[in-house]
């Protein structure tokens, strides 16, 4: 594992000083973050901060009736909890303030919720100035209980402090299990994106005792300099805006992207400056998150967006078009667009084909909204052309349509072909690959492999195509992804060892060993993620120790992530693979008391349980679970599961019937059902669900293989 040199380790370590001590010297820029978004991420309640009406508001949804009012200086919320029980809570701090402003509810425990009823800070005339239900497709008459606003998806302290405040510190405690959250300034502040500033101060003091690469940085953790020395100019040849000087280094969008990506945090230690994928787990093109295309669907936050982009393959950065204080654009409307690109050229209905303000707009075609969060409208960074043709044939959203709503996405096909003589293709070139993988219509994993090869494609595309080969685990495919395991791009090395998952275990070894040594910290946790099933003793013996080291990393990473279920589950796992029953138990359980519905948790808890013969807790086990989440799909599959090995399949139909219902596009579910149905006789029933899976996915090999067993059967 790489080791900082010796010069290195002895340098004075950097510490937080608090906003308070910058202002003094940046008075400018301090001027400008003030009111930013950044400056009032988050702010104790008062009478300035609160946006919304606590006068004895009253508000009512789903069967709730929450009341906004005022108990001497603080702000009060009266609310159900999640067994329907109503309470008053202190509205200790505002999040955010436009165009929505929530509030945090303080709970046992050092807890704070973010309440999920909030305010609307838009003008009356554009329909603010109210009270409204977020996620209101769960909070309805029949309300998912798993996303209560008491549960741990709205849990600040874990999922949302660590980017609203600065060097902040959950500070956990598993045995009370209960918080102590500390931070330095309540907001985004200078250090949240600079890193610690004690050594800059003592630079700035002229004090002495930092090295020499320390006095390169003048003491700063971070040197925002992409954008030294580097001007957008016109090249002569293809009459496109291109940099002076090649961008040679990532800072300053690594930094913004430690929040504005979509992402796991793996490790708690605050540190700055480091590559984006050492920290975080960065979310692929994943089904749910992004369309086919890549085009945001879920709130996925700016970065996986942008990289997409043929703005950043060109080496523009955030700052070329926001300022990095008061985030305003650098110029309003088009202009930001026209610092680089001729108005002459595209400030013109030769370039956007429309004769009217509305609709021409550069962000209008190429960085198209959703609305996040009932008010929020979020802009694609993707920056691609319109391809309202792959609305028609693969369903995804398109600008043309978001204006034009009154017409079919045909139309507008027909009209983009028209102005240009073709269908213009753009930059991205993976919709296809990754509908058809995601629907299970491809015949073969070739379309992956190219564009996994594809290095004038974006990484992300790139990492996620290889972590869709998980699907095709044959051998054809094992070369290739021992290639994308020594890929330069770590989120594609991160990609390809998802794509490892189902092998075996000598197979996994012999792909994943390598990168124990990887120096990048994230891939060398996931390369081990995939080894749990290895006790070292049977590695080969000059791998033992660096195994054995990964894996108290590994170990180390999840214990100070104990407040997430997900690292626990991922600890039960680790003590099950070592047969290890009462410590992987003990975990599985400590997840299901951090959140009472938790699938995955439920589905291994019961596993573990059938492993050890005591079939009758698996049961009961999962008939909780099935009280609790009654829509989850894979707990039905698993007690479905769990019937079948008891040797009562007339009894599993139903489990696993419901789960395909559920989850008709799961051909796992499918394929079990209908080989349950068969060994009950019912061929003919079986056939009919193997033909509708196939259907959904006709390039479903085990459908299609279970349906020419089956009708061979019937000769």
């Amino acid at each position: 594992m790489p080791q900082p040199a010796a010069a290195e380790q002895n340098e004075p370590t950097a510490e937080f000083i608090g906003m308070q001590n910058c202002v003094g010297c940046h008075a400018e820029q301090a001027e400008r973050f003030t009111g930013s978004h950044h400056d009032l991420a988050m702010q104790e309640s008062t009478e300035n901060s609160v946006l919304g009406d606590f006068d004895d508001a009253v508000f009512e949804f789903g069967g709730v009736t929450t009341r906004f009012f005022r108990r001497g200086a603080d702000f009060m919320v009266s609310t159900a909890d999640d067994q329907g029980a109503y309470q008053d809570y202190i509205a200790r701090y505002t999040f955010g303030v436009y165009p929505l402003q929530q509030y945090l509810l303080a709970l046992p425990g050092g807890r704070y919720q973010a309440f999920s009823v909030a305010w609307d800070a838009r003008p009356k005339e554009e329909g603010g100035q109210r009270w409204f239900q977020l996620n209101p497709e769960f909070n309805g008459d029949e309300a998912d209980k798993a996303f209560h606003w008491t549960g741990r998806h709205f849990n600040w302290n874990l999922t949302c402090a660590e980017c609203h405040s600065t060097n902040l510190q959950r500070n956990y405690d598993p045995v009370s299990t209960s918080y102590n959250t500390q931070w330095d300034d309540i907001d985004v502040a200078c250090e949240a994106c600079h890193g610690p500033g004690s050594l800059h101060l003592k630079w700035a003091a002229d004090a002495g005792g930092l090295s020499a690469e320390q006095l390169s940085r003048k003491g700063l953790t971070l040197n925002f300099d992409e954008r030294r020395n580097a001007i957008w100019q016109l090249s002569p040849q293809t009459r496109q805006p291109e940099r002076s000087v090649a961008k040679t280094a990532e800072t300053e969008i690594q930094a913004c992207a430690g929040c504005h990506s979509r992402r796991a945090q793996l490790f708690d230690d605050n540190t700055p400056a480091q590559q984006l994928v050492e920290s975080y787990l960065l979310a692929n093109l994943d089904q749910g998150l992004y369309h086919a295309d890549g085009q945001i669907q879920d709130e996925v936050f700016v970065h996986g967006s942008f990289v997409q982009s043929k703005m950043y393959d060109a080496g523009v950065t955030c700052s070329d078009c926001h300022d990095p204080h008061s985030l305003e654009l650098r110029a309003p409307g088009n202009g930001v667009c026209l610092q680089c690109h001729v108005a002459d050229q595209y400030q013109t209905p030769k370039h956007h084909f429309h004769e009217t303000t509305v609709g021409s707009q550069c962000v209008d075609c190429h960085m198209p909204a959703t609305t996040y969060m009932g008010v929020d409208p979020r802009r694609d960074h993707s920056l691609r052309i319109p391809r309202p043709d792959q609305s028609v044939t693969l369903g995804v959203p398109n600008a043309c349509n978001g204006c034009h709503e009154d017409q079919s996405a045909q139309w507008a096909a027909d009209q983009v072909e028209k102005w240009y003589g073709h269908v213009p293709q753009g930059h991205q070139q993976y919709a296809q690959t990754l509908h058809d993988a995601r629907n299970g219509t491809l015949q073969s994993p070739q379309a992956l492999l190219d564009l996994l090869s594809n290095e004038s494609q974006p990484a992300i595309a790139r990492a996620t195509a290889a972590s869709l080969l998980q699907n095709w685990p044959q051998p054809e495919v094992l070369g290739d992804i021992a290639l994308a395991l020594r890929d330069d791009s770590p989120q594609v090395r991160l990609g390809a060892l998802e794509a490892i998952t189902p092998l075996p275990p000598i197979t996994r070894w012999q792909l994943a060993s390598p990168l124990l040594n990887d120096p990048i910290r994230s891939v060398r946790i996931q390369a081990v993620g995939q080894l749990l099933d290895i006790p070292p003793e049977q590695a080969p013996e000059d791998k033992r120790a660096l195994l054995q080291q990964v894996l108290d990393e590994y170990l180390a990473v999840q214990k100070s992530n104990a407040d997430n279920p997900s690292a626990l589950l991922n600890l039960a796992s680790y003590h099950q693979a070592r047969n290890e029953i009462a410590l992987a138990e003990e975990s599985y359980r400590q997840a299901l008391q951090l959140d009472p519905y938790f699938e995955a948790a439920y589905i291994n808890l019961a596993d573990l349980y059938r492993s050890s013969l005591r079939d009758p807790e698996a049961q009961r086990l999962l008939a909780t679970a099935l009280q609790r989440i009654p829509q989850a799909a894979s707990v039905h599959f698993s007690l479905g599961l769990l019937q079948v090995r008891q040797k009562q399949v007339e009894q599993a139909l139903a489990p696993l019937g419901k789960a395909v219902a559920l989850e008709p596009g799961n051909q796992r579910y499918r394929y079990v059902f209908a080989v349950a149905l068969n060994s009950v006789g019912q061929r003919g029933k079986a056939l009919e669900v193997i033909q509708a899976g196939l259907v959904l996915s006709p390039g479903n090999q085990q459908l299609s293989g279970l349906k020419a067993q089956l009708q061979a059967g019937q000769e």
